[in-house]
């Protein structure tokens, strides 16, 4: 059973009206987030590439493009607050990741970076935006950067939150430790109890607002990650862990603006790792944001849009 709504066949939902949508509202009351007083919001399904997408659509279909990727064992929703106040300016579409939110998983168990980043090439094309600028955290970074390497052109600007092709170890096994023990629960208060253990940046208020969109109920009454398990049950993380991460000599030929964001307390991305990243790019700019550590969109939202809308107002002007 799914525990958040989102729309059931190929015609867009408004959601607008829902209590979620009304959760939101109240969370960006609560850290004091700024948006429009209407803003359109819709949830949509699309077929790309033999796979059913789900994204978000926020903001007016003609006002300049912003496409959000976000990181692994996470969904689209994970940029609401973000997507909820830049739905000021621009369109934003919020894409869930194959195998991740309420996106079809992967047939194939494929889901490498290189895939991801030939998906967000084609929702792209299929929804017909004119050189967007692409942001990703995390996971969704690696893609963005891929995707910047082999479409570069068809690209504005790249915004890469808290990853790198230089990443810390003993952060990545941290992370992948508290996937591993988050992946089936009784009870929704364990997940947010040990959710809170591991985030203290957000309150637990924000927390259980969007606890919804990373579990779902199973028959049997247990509630589980909606991120496919198949690739770690089957032993095929540790083979793609670095797959198509790119060198600092590749990302020196992403020739294209580019923001780099760090977390100040981030336990990804070391600050000599987030500088030698910026100094490799043609075009790289460095900012970091106090009061987050990797989870900087949602653990420090209103520190991430200052740094983020400077950079969007010059490169989608």
């Amino acid at each position: 059973m799914f525990l958040n709504t989102f729309a059931a066949d190929a015609a867009a939902l408004d959601m607008t009206g829902t209590d979620e949508f009304a959760s939101l509202l109240a969370s960006a009351a609560d850290l004091g987030i700024p948006h429009a007083p209407r803003t359109a919001y819709r949830s949509g399904n699309i077929v790309l590439r033999h796979h059913r997408f789900h994204y978000l659509d926020w903001g007016v279909p003609d006002a300049p493009p912003v496409v959000l990727l976000h990181g692994g064992h996470q969904s689209a929703h994970s940029w609401d607050l973000v997507s909820l106040s830049l739905a000021q300016h621009y369109r934003v579409l919020a894409l869930d990741q194959r195998g991740h939110g309420d996106s079809e998983w992967a047939r194939d168990v494929d889901y490498s970076n290189a895939t991801m980043a030939e998906d967000a090439a084609a929702f792209i094309a299929a929804m017909g935006l004119d050189r967007p600028v692409v942001a990703g955290h995390s996971m969704g970074g690696r893609n963005a950067m891929l995707l910047a390497r082999d479409a570069g052109a068809r690209l504005r600007g790249l915004v890469v939150v808290d990853i790198g092709p230089e990443i810390s170890e003993a952060g990545r096994s941290a992370i992948a430790g508290f996937v591993r023990a988050n992946e089936e629960f009784d009870d929704l208060e364990a997940f947010i109890a040990n959710v809170q253990k591991y985030d203290p940046y957000r309150t637990r208020a924000h927390i259980e607002r969007t606890v919804k969109y990373n579990m779902l109920q199973r028959p049997d009454g247990k509630y589980i990650s909606k991120c496919d398990p198949a690739p770690r049950r089957l032993g095929l993380l540790a083979g793609r862990r670095l797959q198509d991460n790119l060198t600092l000599d590749q990302v020196a030929l992403l020739d294209l603006p580019t923001l780099v964001v760090r977390g100040a307390d981030s336990e990804i991305l070391d600050p000599d790792a987030a500088e030698r990243f910026r100094d490799a790019l043609p075009k790289g700019e460095l900012v970091t944001v106090p009061n987050c550590a990797h989870g900087v969109p949602s653990q420090n939202t209103t520190g991430f849009l200052a740094v983020l809308a400077p950079f969007l107002a010059r490169h989608l002007a």
